[in-house]
């Protein structure tokens, strides 16, 4: 059970909300609880359901004042009265009980009160607020500053801080402190290692906190700032939250700035992508509060890019061209070379991931020649990373795999752990990127350990969105191998890790990856259902994704499976057009190799049509060095002239695959193709 939502923290909210995406697969059974204000993403689920909770029915409130007020017959009109005006709200009838005894309406103890004043003098305020206003006002001067700080401090006030803002003798202050326990406003709630006192209620905290004037709260901000710098000198990282949020309220804008980007590196590093947003983008603003001037821009681009870093794994496309945009212009005021460089790299990721590798790799040999000119490393790694991938997104293998080795080259040994200011660790994803260029050249048992080597770095650096690329890294030299039980290993490993550290960006990606594989091992239905899903979140962000060719042939081969072919072939041209489109050699390669299978099991045969689609896959694997799909038509070309007759035209073609096979250790297919030759006699 997870109660009172409305005050969660971002950690919290974090596992919450991978706990919740893995239900379906769990004997589960979660109870949460908490206030309209509180937003989350599951109203969609299947499996939530959402139950209110109403006001109390009047039997039950006549039960509650029962206990609050008792039973003497001169409470009957004021418990009617009582219930009238707070609608059935248990905290509202219990404020209101103790309104009425504070004020003097009611004489004696809980549960056995008696009316001492006409029911028609006595005033129910219209809301609780009100009820928890008109006791705050009731308190003595000294109380009453003593609640107030300790509500500019926090939900929950540590004793030092409000010793240090509370203007009174220590004595004075733990007087008043007892006294705010007697009346149930505060609670004690820790002795060590700090002396912390809450609030009994939200809406009091809030209450208490809205009664002072917006001024005196700026005041009291500052000083508490002040007093947990002094306090907490040694250790202002475990504060970091708090600091931030103090100079942020307290309007003090340069160390706002400081802490609140603090802030958002401390929830970045613990993928709390959501949090670290929220604090970039408060500094941000903190930031437009302080003159221009050249730090200032420099500060206002820098966040732009943290931000970016942080939207990526939420997958927030929109948002992050706008800040690199904005970085963008930001950084030609200024003439900023280092900082165009790093808006050329975050510009040929952003592309590349919504599935524009012409504009990614141009961008990112801008970003190059500019870590050249520089000699700026981290920037240099950085392009050539994306120099790499979108190199394999438009088939250049060779061009790619350079790109990648010289990545990884120049990270060993002792960079391994330089992020390089990229969402992941470049040191793993070239090596995911290197893993899968070198699966389709069919350097098989290479990519495997690339791969492997990847996800061990990921695992000592214990970085999730790294770890996931990393388990991604070797799937398709496992897949292409036949090897399928170990790539739908790593498949799961990557999903859960999505799922648990809430990497909402690349989720859809693992899931397309999970749901082929799925299919591929007897699963179709399973397959099927991811595979759609995973298209369906991809076609919703800006401009699809460099990946979706290949999914959406996955989802293809599946609709294949199901004996749909119809929608597999007006999938698989679907797929050919856009490959085409974005100059996605690879893709398209397979794409014609799926569409000759298509036209071969059509009914009738479409032997021509096959021939054309097989020899044009065939053309674009031999140049661009992509082996297993060369043998892949080899095979299928074999099939067809057996088909059609031409038995020694089958013979070469077959024999030719089983030598590719073989060569690769692609031992289901070599079977296959064995089995086509012996059929031939």
């Amino acid at each position: 059970m997870f109660e009172d939502l409305h005050w969660i923290d971002p950690e919290t909210q974090a596992l919450l909300d991978s706990l919740v995406e893995s239900l379906p697969s769990a004997r589960l059974l979660l109870f949460l609880n908490y206030r309209p204000e509180y937003r989350h993403g599951w109203g969609s689920k299947t499996y939530y359901t959402q139950l209110r909770l109403d006001p109390l029915p009047r039997a039950s409130a006549e039960e509650l004042l029962e206990t609050l007020l008792g039973s003497g017959p001169d409470l009957t009109l004021l418990k009617a009265l009582l219930i009238e005006r707070t609608e059935g709200n248990p905290f509202f009838l219990e404020e209101s009980v103790r309104a009425l005894a504070e004020t003097q309406a009611l004489a004696g103890d809980r549960g056995a009160y008696r009316v001492v004043r006409p029911i028609s003098s006595i005033q129910v305020p219209a809301t609780v607020q009100a009820v928890l206003a008109a006791r705050i006002d009731r308190l003595s001067p000294d109380d009453k500053r003593v609640l107030q700080s300790a509500s500019v401090i926090g939900e929950t006030a540590t004793f030092a801080i409000l010793q240090a803002v509370a203007d009174m003798p220590e004595e004075e202050l733990r007087q008043a402190l007892d006294r705010l326990q007697a009346v149930e406003l505060l609670y004690e709630t820790s002795l060590f290692p700090d002396l912390d006192y809450t609030f009994k209620h939200g809406l009091t905290y809030q209450v208490a906190y809205t009664s002072l004037l917006l001024e005196r709260r700026r005041t009291l901000h500052v000083r508490i700032l002040e007093a947990m710098e002094r306090l907490y000198a040694d250790r202002l990282g475990e504060q970091i939250e708090r600091l931030a949020s103090h100079a942020f309220r307290g309007e003090a804008w340069e160390k706002a700035v400081t802490y609140l980007r603090r802030a958002g590196a401390k929830a970045f590093a613990h993928s709390a992508n959501r949090q670290a947003v929220a604090y970039y983008e408060q500094a941000l603003t903190a930031l437009s509060h302080l003159p221009e001037s050249q730090q200032t821009l420099e500060q206002a681009i820098d966040l732009r890019f943290d931000l970016r870093t942080s939207l990526f794994p939420l997958g927030e496309m929109d948002k992050i061209v706008g800040h690199l945009r904005e970085a963008d212009r930001l950084a030609r005021v200024l003439g900023d070379q280092r900082r165009l460089g790093w808006v050329s790299v975050y510009m040929a990721h952003y592309s590349q991931a919504t599935g524009d590798s012409k504009r990614a790799h141009e961008a990112a040999r801008a970003a190059h020649t500019i870590g050249e000119a520089l000699a700026d490393l981290a920037l240099e790694t950085g392009a050539r990373f994306y120099l790499g991938w979108s190199a394999f997104s438009l088939g250049d293998h060779v061009g790619a795999e350079g790109h990648l080795r010289s990545v990884v080259a120049s990270l060993e040994p002792h960079r391994r752990g330089e992020r390089c200011n990229l969402t992941g660790f470049p040191a793993v994803m070239a090596r995911w990127v290197l893993s899968m260029c070198l699966a389709a050249r069919g350097e098989l048992d290479e990519g495997i350990a690339v791969g492997r080597e990847g996800i061990r770095i990921a695992e000592e650096l214990d970085h999730a969105y790294s770890l996931i690329l990393a388990c991604w890294g070797p799937v398709d030299a496992y897949r292409i191998k036949g090897e399928l039980h170990e790539a739908t290993r790593l498949g799961e490993r990557a999903l859960g890790l999505c799922r648990d550290w809430n990497v909402t960006g690349l989720s859809p990606l693992v899931r397309a990856v999970l749901g082929d594989l799925y299919a591929r091992t007897g699963r179709i239905a399973d397959g099927f259902g991811l595979l759609q899903e995973a298209l369906t979140a991809i076609e919703s962000m800006r401009g699809g994704s460099s990946w979706d060719t290949s999914f959406r042939l996955h989802l293809g081969e599946a609709y294949a499976r199901l004996g749909r072919l119809e929608q597999a072939s007006a999938t698989a041209e679907r797929a050919l057009l856009v490959a085409r489109e974005r100059g996605n050699r690879g893709c398209e390669g397979h794409a014609l190799c799926f569409l000759g299978e298509l036209a071969l099991h059509a009914d009738p045969p479409e032997i021509e049509t096959a021939q054309v689609h097989c020899r044009q896959s065939l053309a674009l694997a031999e140049e661009l060095g992509m082996r297993p799909l060369a043998a892949h038509c080899h095979l299928g070309l074999g099939r067809l002239h057996g088909r059609a007759g031409r038995r020694h035209e089958a013979d070469e073609s077959l024999a030719r695959a089983a030598t590719m096979f073989r060569e690769m250790a692609m031992r289901p297919w070599l079977e296959q193709a064995e089995t086509e030759l012996k059929a031939l006699g």
